[in-house]
């Protein structure tokens, strides 16, 4: 039987067992993927961008972003298959959407982006909104007919990207609702048709405490273009299909769904939404760049062998593989928590925490992912010809989108302060793994547990004084995050072992010479020829399946 994943599909369906209702559709949508939308991300990132239109032949402000029909098709194709409707129609687990984000960032993150962003505003307008602004628009961005209007968050400005608490644009009543005023710097899916934008109200605060959350159509009731100019589109990286324009708000007619103090609280819910994505969308980079050098690697052939028979290869290819696993696990960890905050909205902290740790790492997995292939590929993969160019460049973005790596360490410092106990959750999740590990993944066990209490040191240290909190919290956030990376590794060993499959432990205990090296050329070669024995089974499957 097909699958979206043969690695992770298993683990999924074992934590949620409903998500084997959506096995046959993901399936699908993976095939779709691999094949049609890749065809079309490779074209558009190459012969035909979007382009703005910002005026008419009139002079008349009309905001049209022009992409080309290929792409938009697909875009349209992404909301009839639910990406974004099935929670809401069916109540299907926000996991089916993180999924299919996942597949999708395999061929398109130009894709993914704008059903990111879609996915952001409708949580937000489902969740949170007022009965009566849910009741008028939510239907328009989870409906599953192909007409659905697609989202954006508007928060960064030209001031700073972080800082949304230092937001400029002013919210002037305007009776029932309120104009917008001002400049927002950095908007993704620039032609969305729904946008939640942080404003002040005039006399709010300074500070977050002073940000209303409002709701910006891109027209109004009449058909008219709403008061705001896409003044350009970036010429960015990566993500070229992607629309991310500045956009000047003259006035513009907006909904308040939140007053201050609440906008910037909604706003870090939207975005956190987001940052999940980001994590699920950097595992399907390292997915799809794994997969990129196998092919190259098994077929290549250099010296008279085939490259793949190189242990200087085998490693680099191994090394991908784990970090690829731990990635993985890591952002579905994330989505999973997200799914659980619905009905625990006591789980939360555990929901940032885990989503700043996975956030970061497999983002950072990501890139070295697409390095890896392209170096591996050689002077082809540095070429337009061959996928790996687009997904290093792509995936550049990454780290970026929706907070950088110092974002999420001031994300980490405030879960651990005394009001969230962020280090007891953390450390209950990894020590009920620990105590899981059955005696026969003995050696497992006294190394998850040195890593915990190295953990438990690390946290202490940072948290002894400002200075130290704004030193060592960066490096915190790296170790903790490769802590549980490890950790969920020997969860799925532990499923493997009462399976009777013994690769997911050798995978574990491959990834954690990854993190902590042993002695040179002490490394566990039993543990490297099982990690192997999997990539030949990938390998000689995916030649099966095309």
């Amino acid at each position: 039987m097909a699958s979206f994943d043969a690695y992770l599909e298993p683990l999924l369906v074992a934590r949620v067992p409903r998500m084997a209702d959506y096995a046959a559709s993901l399936a699908e949508f993976h095939e779709w993927v691999r094949t049609e939308v890749d065809a079309q991300a490779n074209y558009t990132d190459r012969y035909a961008p979007p382009a703005l239109e910002t005026y008419d032949r009139n002079g008349e402000i009309v905001n049209r972003i022009v992409a080309n029909r290929w792409y938009e098709q697909q875009h349209e194709e992404l909301y009839r298959r639910g990406i974004i409707g099935l929670p809401y129609s069916e109540k299907a687990p926000h996991l089916v959407t993180f999924v299919m984000g996942y597949v999708l960032a395999q061929s398109d993150i130009s894709l993914h982006c704008p059903a990111t962003l879609t996915g952001a505003v409708a949580y937000v307008l489902g969740a949170h909104a007022p009965e009566n602004i849910r009741q008028r628009y939510l239907y328009e961005v989870v409906r599953m007919d192909g007409r659905a209007r697609t989202g954006g968050t508007w928060a960064t400005e030209q001031h700073g990207g972080s800082d949304v608490g230092a937001t400029t644009t002013v919210a002037v009543r305007n009776g029932d609702g309120f104009a917008l005023h001002g400049l927002k710097w950095f908007t993704s899916n620039a032609n969305s048709g729904l946008a939640v934008a942080t404003a002040r109200p005039e006399g709010a605060p300074a500070g977050s405490a002073g940000l209303g959350l409002y709701l910006v159509p891109s027209h109004l009731d009449d058909g008219r273009p709403n008061q705001y100019r896409i003044r350009k589109l970036k010429d960015k990286l990566g993500t070229r299909g992607l629309p991310t324009g500045e956009i000047e708000l003259l006035g513009a007619e907006a909904v308040e769904i939140a007053p201050p103090p609440h906008g910037f609280k909604l706003m870090m819910e939207a975005l956190e939404y987001s940052r999940v994505h980001n994590a699920v969308g950097s595992a399907g980079v390292q997915r799809r760049a794994l997969r990129e050098a196998l092919a190259w690697t098994t077929t290549r052939r250099a010296f008279g062998h085939v490259l793949s028979d190189y242990p200087m290869v085998q490693d680099e290819l191994l090394r991908m593989r784990v970090e690829f696993e731990a990635g993985a696990l890591l952002a579905f960890e994330a989505a999973l928590a997200f799914d659980e905050t619905q009905n625990a909205p006591e789980r939360r902290t555990w929901l940032r925490l885990a989503t700043a740790l996975a956030k970061y790492r497999t983002a950072e997995y990501a890139i070295a992912a697409a390095r890896a292939a392209l170096e591996l590929i050689g002077g082809n993969g540095y070429t337009s010809d061959y996928p790996v160019a687009r997904l290093l460049r792509d995936a550049q973005v990454l780290t970026v989108w929706e907070g950088p790596a110092n974002i999420q360490a001031l994300e980490l410092l405030r879960l651990l302060a005394p009001r969230y106990q962020g280090w007891e959750q953390y450390r209950q999740r990894v020590q009920e793994i620990l105590d899981r590990l059955p005696e026969s993944l003995g050696k497992l066990r006294p190394a998850l547990a040195a890593r915990l209490a190295g953990d438990s040191e690390a946290v202490a240290i940072t948290m002894r004084d400002e200075a130290c909190r704004q030193r060592y919290a960066r490096k915190l956030l790296h170790r903790l995050s490769q802590t549980l990376g490890f950790a969920l590794l020997c969860e799925a060993a532990t499923g493997g072992d009462h399976r009777g499959d013994p690769a997911q432990a050798h995978s574990a205990w491959r990834y954690l010479e990854t993190i902590e090296p042993p002695p040179f050329g002490e490394e566990d070669t039993a543990a490297r020829r099982a990690v192997l024995d999997v990539l030949e089974q990938e390998t000689a499957s995916t030649v099966k399946t095309g």
